[in-house]
């Protein structure tokens, strides 16, 4: 597969430059497009040609026939897209990951016409074809008491991952954002951390006693195993690190949480962003305001929160029917 073309790459520099999507948001996008690319080749004949779309980094205008993949893919018309989008749905794509692929073309469509790339936007004519609404998968309490007792802490890997679980369900982070945690986002004294999300976005998110101790503990064990390192810990330093003592990555994370629900006997398609449903869910439960659950889980927009609601609200009714003394249909 070819590399991206510049047009795409400035794009993509874009998006997280000033639009403030993270890494592994626009490298979807870049896959996105690099698909699309690739269509395009196969249908026109064009070959890659590094040289010839290295210089092709002007607007259309610059190239008015076409003769690069740079050209043909800024002069695609709606019909061009459409044939792009029929042979997704051929190959057997989910109707959610369409919506994506539609999504990162309106995107870039809309930047390429707005920095004056193109004249005009031909994703105005396409439409996103409906999804029907997934509920967000939530787990029990008593599931989530299995998996956080799952790890060994009487040493320092099973001690780090109880720390991560127990962040986890305890703050609602993403998993992103807990590997990114550095020593100094930790404020014991207050029994919270600070949190960098989506967008550049950042807030404070408060830790239950168990979550505190479980760090504690693992930080101890940490320092006591650096104890003869020529430097000591800092605050810029990594939160959760690996065996070699550098940043813990997602992958990791969630190869660990796979690991301790088959230790647990629970799901195995239970994932760390299922603990954030929980964590909404369950205080959802519990009686907490949705506006307060929007501001834990760093939702920008209220909507992304209300899903919650139907769980909630589901749940509301089962214990209803179940006890109300006039709710039994007759």
């Amino acid at each position: 597969m070819h590399t991206n073309l510049p047009v795409v790459e400035k794009f993509l520099s874009y998006l997280t430059d000033e639009r403030h999507f993270s890494p592994y948001t626009s490298r979807c996008y870049g896959l996105d497009l690099r698909q699309y690319t690739d269509f395009i080749a196969g249908e026109t004949g064009l070959s890659w040609d590094p040289a010839k779309e290295g210089a092709a980094t002007r607007p259309l205008g610059a190239d008015p026939k076409g003769t690069t993949l740079t050209g043909r893919l800024l002069a695609a018309d709606v019909e061009v897209i459409r044939q792009f989008l029929a042979r997704l749905s051929e190959q057997g794509y989910s109707a959610a990951t369409m919506a994506r692929k539609i999504a990162t073309l309106r995107s870039f469509h809309r930047w390429a016409e707005r920095t004056g790339w193109v004249q005009s936007n031909p994703m105005v004519l396409i439409r996103t074809p409906k999804q029907s609404k997934r509920l967000p998968k939530a787990i029990t309490v008593d599931q989530i008491e299995k998996l956080l007792a799952a790890p060994n802490d009487a040493d320092i890997l099973g001690a780090r991952d109880r720390a991560i679980l127990e962040t986890l369900y305890s703050t609602g982070m993403r998993v992103s954002e807990v590997v990114g945690l550095n020593r100094g986002d930790l404020n014991e004294a207050g029994a919270c951390v600070h949190v960098r999300g989506k967008g550049r976005r950042e807030r404070v998110a408060p830790l239950g006693t168990h979550a505190i101790k479980s760090l504690q503990h693992y930080l101890r064990m940490l320092d006591s195993e650096r104890s003869g390192s020529s430097r000591p810990s800092g605050e810029s330093d990594p939160l959760f690190v690996n065996k070699n003592g550098t940043r813990l990555s997602s992958r990791s994370v969630r190869r660990k949480v796979a690991k301790y629900l088959v230790e647990a006997g629970l799901d195995p398609d239970i994932s760390p962003h299922t603990i954030r449903h929980s964590f909404a869910t369950h205080l959802l439960d519990n009686g907490a305001d949705l506006r307060s659950v929007q501001e834990l889980l760093g939702h920008q927009s209220l909507s992304s929160t209300q899903v919650y609601t139907h769980l909630t609200s589901a749940r509301m009714r089962q214990a209803y029917d179940k006890a109300h003394p006039r709710a039994e249909a007759s």
